[in-house]
């Protein structure tokens, strides 16, 4: 009986630490797409706040993923203090900031 009780305290303590991060929703963002002959943007919302802008040049090439004939690349342009002062990144995504989620 008591050989048991390690493997059922150990099983509790992991069942117990994965609950809330269970219990937390992860932000979905809204977005919002426009296509032109160049590019597709979109924009990246979380409770009506514009946090993000994603550029995707429209030609990409095979060989690269993210560039595009005339060797452009997946960008965005984001907001991460929420001051409206909006940063050129150039990653395959962003995260939700904090500033957004707050009201």
């Amino acid at each position: 009986m008591t050989m048991w009780l390690p493997a059922l305290l150990a099983a509790l303590l992991i069942g117990g630490v994965s609950l809330p991060a269970m219990a937390q929703s992860a932000v979905q963002p809204e977005i919002t797409s426009q296509k032109d002959a160049q590019r597709t943007i979109d924009e990246y919302r979380v409770n009506g706040k514009l946090y993000a802008i994603r550029i995707a040049p429209r030609h990409l090439k095979s060989s690269g993923k993210n560039s595009n004939e005339d060797g452009g690349e997946t960008y965005f342009f984001y907001d991460d203090s929420g001051d409206g002062d909006f940063k050129r990144v150039e990653a395959s995504s962003v995260p939700v900031p904090d500033w957004v989620q707050n009201e």
